[in-house]
C-alpha cells in the first residue's frame, strides 16, 4: 500500500512564497489538490486561518474558492479550448460574485494589466497564444477573484527556459503588488533558490526537511536533501 501524503505537517505564513520540493511522485501535487478540495484526505486536517476546510459553514464553503486558487502545470490543458479568453476570465466572476457587467470588465482589465497582457486578447482562443502567454492567462484567471493564497503546481516546467524566467519574475512581482501568499511546487531547485522564502523537502509523501531557503541550500541536514541539491546542474565559465 502506497500513501501519497503521509504524516506531513507544514504551515505557510501570510505573504510568503513557500516552495515544496521533491522528485516526481513524492506527493506534492496530491497535497495541492487536497488544499484546493479537489481530493479529500482520508484523515488529518487542513486548516485555513485556523479552521478546518472540510468543516465549514455554507458561507465559508462559498468563500473558500475565492480565497484559494490554483495555477496548474500545463497551460495547454488547463484552459478550455472552446472558450474565448474573455469568457474564461469572466466565468469565475459570473459564478462567485454579483458584480455588474461594467465592474466585471473593469476587474478583467486590471488583472490583465497585472500579468502583462492587453485587452486585445479577450476575443481570441487559447490555441492562438504561446505557452508563456497561456500561463499568464491561467495566472490571470486564478487572480480574478482576488485570492489570498495561490497554489502554483509546477507552473513553469512545461515552458522554455527564457519564458520560465518571465513567469517566475511575474510571480515575484504579483506577490508584492497583491500581497499574495504562494505555495510554489517544483522539482527545480534553481528556480526555488531564486523565488522562495522558505522550502519544504518532500520524500515518499513525507516532509523530511524544512527551513529558510538560504539555510536549505547552504546547510542541508537530511540525506535526501543533500542528494537533491547535488543533482542540481552548475554552470561554469569555460576557459578559452
Amino acid at each position: 500500500k502506497v500513501t501519497a501524503v503521509n504524516n506531513l505537517s507544514l504551515k505557510i505564513k501570510q505573504g510568503e512564497i513557500y516552495a515544496l520540493a521533491g522528485e516526481s511522485g513524492c506527493g506534492k501535487s496530491t497535497l495541492a489538490k487536497a488544499i484546493t478540495k479537489l481530493v479529500k484526505p482520508q484523515n488529518g486536517e487542513i486548516l485555513y486561518r485556523g479552521k478546518s476546510i472540510f468543516n465549514q459553514t455554507k458561507a465559508e464553503r462559498l468563500q473558500y474558492p475565492q480565497k484559494v486558487q490554483m495555477v496548474f502545470q500545463n497551460p495547454y490543458s488547463s484552459l478550455n479550448p472552446k472558450m474565448k479568453i474573455g469568457d474564461i476570465l469572466k466565468e469565475p466572476l459570473d459564478i462567485n460574485t454579483k458584480l455588474k457587467k461594467e465592474e466585471k470588465n473593469e476587474q478583467i482589465q486590471k488583472v490583465l494589466l497585472d500579468v502583462g497582457l492587453s485587452t486585445d486578447i479577450l476575443t481570441k482562443y487559447p490555441h492562438q497564444f504561446s505557452g508563456g502567454q497561456r500561463q499568464r492567462i491561467a495566472i490571470a484567471r486564478a487572480l480574478i477573484l482576488k485570492p489570498e493564497l495561490i497554489i502554483a503546481d509546477e507552473p513553469v516546467s512545461a515552458l522554455d527556459a527564457s519564458i520560465q524566467a518571465q513567469i517566475i519574475n511575474l510571480l515575484k512581482d504579483l506577490k508584492l503588488k497583491r500581497n499574495l501568499t504562494i505555495l510554489f511546487i517544483s522539482h527545480d531547485m534553481n528556480v526555488i533558490k531564486y523565488l522562495a522564502d522558505r522550502v519544504g523537502i518532500m520524500y515518499f509523501g513525507e516532509l523530511v526537511e524544512e527551513n529558510y531557503t538560504k539555510s536549505i541550500f547552504q546547510y542541508p541536514q537530511n540525506d535526501y536533501t543533500k542528494k537533491l541539491l547535488s543533482a542540481v546542474p552548475i554552470l561554469k565559465q569555460a576557459k578559452l
